[in-house]
């Protein structure tokens, strides 16, 4: 059954007046998912007026009764996690397993944020002035925008909603338009676990929707992932309004095999870095740098391992890697893949285009692999967010370090090394937000502070206890007694 696209506005689920927009399974395009218009401009005021107008008495709610929508909203998400999952894998393009497992993973960090309703709230300081206390408390910003992107539809709306919603503020969430079915599925359990009306409200739409809320006098702050050059774009036209921004955003992420590795462990865990969800998130592994003492043996096993790669229609049993999210997302990875073999670079491991079967028809790329003889070609500082990787030999591990901090980008890295010294001296070394020590570049736990360095990042670290820092204002009070 084709599904309406439908926005969400205090309370109020409506369909657009603007452009159609159709969701097309990328496994097989002629599969129809979703269908509906997109919200225009003057939906995207409404949504800021409703949620202007219920963020005074969301806030005044104790945090314990906020936190409890959360709760109730996971169990639902966790009683439909086989259903949404598989739309989210004929949605989006992520196998079956990848799909069910992130829609569960959104139960649990809309759980983990309910829990800061029975953690530390505040501070106490002492004062120099006998009778006084110094209190350090938080407040709710406001209203806050949310611009996410196709590639994790329900995970990255739930870290960034959850904290939002459990310290009181209210929201207008505008996702991809690939992703429309995830993004109703999300906003369905949390009204259904009594998130009262105007408190979250969904606009899906394009290309007006972005820009109207970026600019909406009405936001107090927003928050967005996508690429580098979009977040820096929004993140200036927010400045010059004074209005907080945090920006999670591109990464062109290294895996830096030392002599010493373990191979069959590192050639594991750089496959999965790579070609999971097609190469569609932001911690990829896109660049491999490998001690050129083991890079013979390294690429002969990586080569072995990349033609293993099952990919197939996301929603089919035994598949390892499913299509990519659109038809433009195919050409521009394989036009990159093209440009590759034209320009001469060796190819560990390149087949052919699909050109026939079912394959063919819907957006699948097989996984590709070159070794780049430096570092001037683009599969060393372009993100293709596609399964390609480009591996440079390094001299020594001096020279593998200078090549892993050799990027616009500091989001993620993969270190693979039995030395302690090596692996210590890395953390200080490679400029990332996130370093991984014998795994994959790709995967961030939610109870820790997850965001990147360079041009991979702006604004506070997302996830964990950090996540407060955006969603919340703090107030010094002096207290004393009269």
């Amino acid at each position: 059954m084709t599904v309406t696209i439908e926005n969400l506005i205090d309370g109020r689920r409506s369909t657009g007046s603007g452009a159609e927009i159709r969701d097309e399974n990328p496994s097989r395009p002629d599969d129809l998912l979703a269908t509906g218009r997109a919200a225009i401009v003057e939906d995207v005021d409404a949504a800021v007026s409703a949620a202007r107008g219920a963020v005074a008495s969301w806030a005044r709610l104790p945090m314990p009764e906020r936190a409890g929508v959360l709760t109730r909203a996971a169990a639902i998400i966790d009683e439909h996690a086989a259903e949404w999952g598989a739309e989210l894998s004929r949605e989006e393009g992520k196998t079956r397993p990848e799909g069910v497992g992130e829609v569960a993973h959104a139960a649990d960090i809309l759980r983990y944020f309910a829990g800061e309703a029975t953690r530390e709230q505040g501070e106490v300081f002492a004062s120099p002035r006998p009778g006084e206390r110094i209190l350090v408390v938080r407040r709710p910003v406001g209203v806050i925008g949310a611009i996410t992107p196709f590639n994790f539809p329900i995970a990255i709306p739930a870290w960034k909603l959850a904290p939002a919603l459990v310290y009181g503020n209210t929201l207008v969430w505008k996702p991809s338009i690939s992703v429309p079915v995830l993004a109703m599925r999300f906003a369905q359990a949390l009204q259904e676990a009594g998130l009262p009306a105007g408190v979250l409200n969904l606009v899906i739409g394009e290309p007006d929707v972005g820009p109207a809320l970026v600019d909406h006098a009405g936001i107090d702050a927003l928050t967005f992932t996508g690429s580098t050059a979009v977040g820096r774009s929004v993140a200036a036209r927010l400045a010059a309004r004074g209005v907080p921004f945090a920006g999670e955003m591109g990464g062109k992420n290294a895996a830096v095999v030392l002599p010493d590795a373990d191979l069959e462990l590192a050639v594991e865990q750089v496959a999965r870095g790579a070609f999971r969800a097609t190469g569609q998130k932001c911690t990829a592994t896109s660049r491999v740098i490998v001690d050129t003492t083991i890079a013979d043996e390294f690429l002969a096993r990586f080569a072995e391992r990349a033609a293993a790669v099952r990919v197939g229609d996301a929603l089919a049993d035994g598949v390892d890697m499913g299509p990519l999210v659109h038809a433009q997302a195919k050409q521009r990875v394989t036009e990159a893949i093209g440009r590759a073999r034209s320009d001469g670079l060796a190819g560990v491991y390149v087949p052919a285009p699909y050109t026939e079967g079912d394959l063919a028809a819907g957006h699948f790329v097989p996984p590709a692999v070159f070794e780049l003889p430096d570092e001037r070609h683009e599969l060393w500082s372009r993100e293709l967010f596609g399964p390609v990787v480009g591996v440079r030999r390094a001299d020594d591990t001096a020279h593998a370090m200078r090549l892993a901090n050799d990027s616009d980008y500091g989001l993620s890295a993969a270190l693979f090394t039995r030395d302690l010294d090596q692996a210590l001296a890395a953390i200080d070394d490679l400029h990332v937000g996130v370093l991984h020590v014998n795994s994959e570049s790709a995967g961030a736990d939610l109870h820790v502070p997850f965001g990147g360095m360079k041009g991979s990042g702006l604004g506070p670290r997302e996830q964990g206890g950090t996540a407060r820092d955006f969603v919340t204002e703090t107030t010094t009070v002096y207290l004393r007694g009269a």
